[in-house]
C-alpha cells in the first residue's frame, strides 16, 4: 500500500477508547470502501494496529502537503 493512499484525520472524541485514541492527535487512516459506506475509518490507532472506529469521532485534516508528508514520515 502506498503512502499516497493513506489520509490523514484529528480525533475530536475519544470517549470510551481513552487507551486507544488521543482527542486532538492526527491519526493515519487506511483505505478500505466498505468500512466507509457503514460509517467507520480503518484507523491506526495508539496500538499501532488499524481498527474501525466511528468516522464521527474524526475529522479529516487539511494539511499543507510538506506537513502531511512529515506526520505520514513518522507514523
Amino acid at each position: 500500500m502506498t503512502k499516497a493512499a493513506k489520509r490523514l484525520f484529528i480525533c475530536l472524541d475519544s470517549a470510551g477508547y481513552e487507551v486507544s485514541l488521543e482527542r486532538l492527535k492526527i491519526y493515519v487512516a487506511l483505505p478500505d470502501a466498505k468500512a466507509e459506506r457503514g460509517g467507520y475509518l480503518r484507523i491506526i490507532d495508539e496500538s499501532g494496529e488499524d481498527y474501525l472506529y466511528a468516522s464521527q469521532r474524526f475529522v479529516a485534516a487539511d494539511l499543507p502537503v510538506s506537513t502531511r508528508r512529515a506526520v505520514l514520515q513518522a507514523a
